[in-house]
């Protein structure tokens, strides 16, 4: 019989990452926790709709049409399903109870799919199907954290279920302004619920980002801004209310307010002292980008003349998809049981992201140019998402190492 291999310091200073499977896949562990399903079916189907929207805009011939579908599913389709899977995720961690797994996971993520194929298909009926589906997916999610912070007393959280509540809302006044054809209608109630979206990831940024960086960043003492936050987030309120009435210059405060204090907190934070850490810097990157699109709002919304579209992809691009790529890997790496660190794929995916920001801003900004402009930021978005899908999804799709 052959003696045990010893480890050598040889051995030791081989630093290899564990292997990516992790094991078998496993439905059962698939649908363990609501962000293995909602982050890989939200990136791929962001990956998917760009493509889409950039390269082939003929291929949309559904009841919603091209710009409608592309705001609904950018903000619905993926940067909400994401905040979902977040907010399942952190749930059991704020409440010990688990709000959805298993078979009721697997069917909520059902109605998600359902949806995002039926506002493809052409057809008066499979639209209102998918409606019904989207509807479903939000309320079954808000429900499913109401059980969770009420039965465990979590007072804390006892708004976050209204929070997926309002964007269930939002996403139906949306469908049925689509529907109805009035444009401005429907733009109004887009900027309202992206208000709402952008209170969920303010409140969840301040609560998660400082917390991250202390954890990481050896003697690293950071301010939490409970007074300044609560502010905050009743400043999105009042905005996003503002705006459903239509009363442009009261938004306009409440947003500039709202987006003065983000980036107030995010510098207060000390990014200097996350410089080195990809896993800190890309949430303290997206955490400053929505403060800089909520200014950008009210700026509009007080009369500055500012291109039309530039504030939503601000809010969006360099907001919402830039906090979610570095999101949707910090978490995972955690509750997977990874070593809380990127390799290249990882910091490439955000470099790329940061550039379809970019290059999507200067598409705005040089209308003469937004062609090639636009092409090259859905090439650099796909290839992020893509990264992050190469990376993460073998990882998603089988247990916890």
């Amino acid at each position: 019989m052959s003696s045990p291999k010893l480890r050598t310091p040889s051995n030791l200073l081989q630093l290899k990452e564990p292997a990516a499977t992790g094991g078998a896949p496993s439905l059962t562990a698939f649908l363990e926790m609501g962000f293995r399903p909602l982050y890989l079916g939200g990136v791929a189907w962001a990956l998917v709709a760009i493509a889409l929207w950039i390269f082939a805009p003929m291929a949309l011939t559904g009841p919603l049409n091209g710009i409608s579908w592309h705001a609904h599913e950018m903000l619905w389709g993926f940067i909400a399903t994401i905040a979902v899977g977040f907010l399942m995720t952190a749930g059991t961690n704020w409440t010990g109870i688990n709000p959805l797994q298993g078979r009721a996971l697997g069917a909520v993520s059902l109605l998600w799919l359902v949806a995002r194929i039926a506002f493809l298909v052409p057809s008066e009926t499979v639209f209102w199907l998918g409606a019904a589906c989207e509807l479903g997916f939000f309320l079954l999610a808000a429900v499913a954290m109401m059980r969770s912070v009420y039965v465990s007393k979590n007072s804390r959280n006892y708004a976050v279920p209204w929070l997926l509540v309002g964007l269930g809302l939002g996403d139906g006044l949306y469908l049925l302004a689509a529907r109805g054809g009035d444009y401005l209608l429907l733009m109004q109630r887009f900027n309202a619920a992206l208000v709402v979206m952008a209170l969920i990831a303010l409140l969840v940024g301040r609560r998660v980002i400082p917390f991250f960086a202390m954890r990481a960043v050896p003697g690293l003492d950071i301010p939490k801004h409970t007074t300044s936050g609560q502010v905050q987030l009743g400043a999105c309120a009042v905005g996003a209310l503002c705006l459903l009435l239509g009363w442009a210059h009261t938004s306009a405060l409440a947003l500039g307010l709202a987006g003065v204090l983000a980036l107030m907190q995010v510098l207060s934070w000390k990014p200097l002292a996350v410089r080195h850490n990809a896993l800190l810097w890309i949430l303290y990157a997206g955490y400053g980008g929505i403060g800089v699109g909520l200014v950008a709002a009210a700026l509009q919304n007080s009369g500055v003349e500012l291109p039309r579209v530039l504030p939503v992809h601000l809010i969006a691009m360099a907001g919402f998809s830039v906090l979610i790529i570095g999101m949707v890997t910090r978490t995972a790496l955690g509750h997977l049981g990874r070593p809380l660190a990127t390799d290249r794929s990882m910091r490439v995916s955000y470099w790329l992201m940061l550039l379809a920001v970019v290059l999507r801003v200067a598409a705005i900004a040089l209308p003469g140019a937004a062609a090639p402009l636009l092409h090259a930021a859905g090439t650099a978005w796909v290839a992020s998402l893509a990264l992050y899908l190469w990376r993460f999804a073998p990882m998603l799709i089988r247990p916890r190492l």
